[in-house]
């Protein structure tokens, strides 16, 4: 290998690393909150349904943008999107950390989520169009474990920074690493764009983003508003919703008349040969379209859990943010582990069967979870479960992401990745708002029925008291009341096992999904980069 190539070597896997922390910034930042929330909820008297509003306001952002920001990557470079989303990252961070209400804090994790969605699509496309054949599979790898990693990871420090400085750390310590990013892309990521520019698609991106938003809105607020009928009508300023129907059912008829309109405007464009947002042609590609089906369904259940999880192990056993973070700790071992096992058998085994098994690894784990939380378990019996789940987690994360991008061609590599994200993350915020609303509709009525001897009045008030505080009533209650304190920890524990069994019950309906995946190894993918050499777009050199 001559200098120049050596040096040319060193530059990609020294930006690399550079980019795994961009990916480690908010994807950790969409898990670092999960164990800080008591604190939050104390600080600020936000209520549960603020609770998933905090988590999905970014998620959801998050997923409705990711299409919009792959195509402007392509166009407008993609270390650039890169940096902006990064600053814009780290400015919304300090907007959170210094959040006095709840609706502020959520406010700064909606233009959180708008720096999220410009990093996520543009570092995978980067890795595309960056590494080749066998090192682009690494590269992957790398991309994907990180992910995994961070999942657990982010909870670990968010309690490490709740238990010993405060919950507004959790976003603070955003600052310094974004700056270390952008320092570092500047310096080692080279600039890369599409050779195809062409009009970005406004209507499918509005079309995308009503549809995103107007489902994750009906199910986060269904039990509050209603899902047929008004129970609370909702208000818009002075004005109040005067109708008996609730709003819920509008909100999922705009969502499935906006994603048939999101569709068929895309493809009349795909017609009359124009750009769209979605390229609709890559689902013609067998992995492209399989995988992502199969990666929504997975994140879907990979996700929501991380929602309840803490609450329960805070609320209910008592631990305190730096111990549950401790818990949550083996997620991240086993997603390490699971890193070393898909690198050593990687090139033997194909990345659609490492899927497979790693799906049926976070089944055993979440199931398991199921079947051991109680109000009198010990971090004994969760730590094992939780281990074989991020395990699992670590296996089908990083090779799946492989798989769906493998047959994508680089000039589409900012679409595709886009694509291949927003799948994710719209899986991950489908996961929190049902799994939330499963755990928190539970919770109420299992506690309900628990308290049936008490009158109807006193009963509705500490449901709802344990319910809106996501839990966080109940250290509270034990000190009035401890026998209701006790039916109160009872019924939370109950609804986080059904919560848990849900997650594994959408975690089987991905693997089933992966049944449709073609087995190809690793090598087919060298010989069509090799057949593709001639024509495949080259990235620009230099800033």
């Amino acid at each position: 290998m001559s200098d120049a190539a050596a040096g040319s070597a060193r530059r990609r896997w020294a930006g690399l690393v550079f980019i795994s922390i961009a990916v480690a910034l908010i994807i950790v930042d969409s898990t670092i909150v999960n164990v800080a929330i008591p604190s939050i909820i104390k600080d600020l008297s936000i209520t549960s349904t603020q609770v998933q509003w905090v988590q999905e306001s970014y998620t959801l952002v998050f997923a409705a943008l990711l299409l919009v920001f792959g195509t402007l990557a392509d166009r407008y470079g993609r270390r650039r999107v890169l940096i902006i989303g990064v600053t814009i990252f780290a400015l919304a961070s300090i907007l959170a950390a210094f959040a006095q209400t709840g609706d502020l804090l959520i406010g700064s994790r909606v233009i959180q989520g708008i720096g999220g969605a410009m990093v996520l699509p543009t570092t995978l496309s980067i890795i595309n169009a960056t590494f080749r054949g066998r090192e682009r599979g690494i590269a992957f790898a790398v991309w994907g474990s990180t992910i995994g990693g961070m999942v657990a990871v982010g909870p670990l420090l968010g309690g490490w920074l709740t238990t010993f400085f405060s919950w507004r750390w959790a976003f603070g310590i955003n600052i310094p690493f974004g700056i270390l990013i952008i320092i570092g892309t500047l310096i080692f990521v080279i600039e890369s764009k599409a050779t195809d520019v062409r009009r970005i698609d406004v209507v499918g991106a509005i079309l995308s983003i009503v549809t995103s938003a107007t489902l994750v809105f009906g199910l986060i607020e269904g039990r509050t508003y209603g899902w047929v009928l008004t129970n609370t009508a909702p208000k818009f300023g002075d004005w109040i919703w005067p109708f008996e129907i609730s709003v819920i059912p509008i909100a999922f008829a705009i969502t499935v008349v906006a994603g048939i309109g999101f569709v068929a405007w895309g493809l009349h464009r795909q017609r009359v040969g124009k750009t769209t947002l979605l390229a609709f042609s890559l689902f013609s590609i067998p992995s492209f379209r399989n995988g992502n089906i199969a990666a929504l369904i997975v994140s879907l259940g990979e996700f929501g859990i991380i929602l309840s999880l803490p609450l329960w192990l805070q609320n209910v056993l008592g631990y305190n943010a730096l111990q549950t973070g401790l818990v949550l700790l083996a997620l991240a071992i086993g997603s390490f582990v699971a890193s070393g096992f898909a690198g050593a058998f990687g090139n033997r085994v194909s990345p659609v069967t490492i899927v497979r098994v790693g799906l049926v690894a976070e089944v055993i784990g979440v199931a398991g979870l199921g079947f051991v939380i109680s109000a009198s378990a010990t971090w004994l019996v969760i730590v094992p479960f939780l281990f074989v789940y991020g395990f699992g987690v670590g296996l089908a994360t990083a090779q799946l992401t492989g798989v769906v991008l493998k047959d994508v061609p680089i000039e589409a590599s900012g679409q595709g990745s886009g694509t291949s994200s927003t799948a994710r993350q719209i899986g991950s915020a489908l996961g929190i708002a049902i799994l939330g609303t499963i755990l928190f509709t539970s919770a109420g009525t299992t506690l309900d029925a628990r308290l049936s001897d008490l009158p109807d009045a006193e009963r509705a008030q500490i449901v709802n008291a344990v319910v809106d505080s996501a839990g966080a009533a109940i250290p509270g209650l034990a000190k009035q009341n401890p026998a209701i304190a006790e039916d109160a920890r009872i019924a939370f524990s109950d609804a986080t096992q059904v919560a848990a069994f849900s997650a594994a019950g959408f975690l089987v309906l991905g693997f089933l999904a992966t049944l449709r995946l073609s087995g190809v190894s690793r090598n087919r993918e060298e010989e069509l980069l090799a057949s593709e050499a001639g024509g495949a777009a080259t990235p620009q050199s230099g800033p």
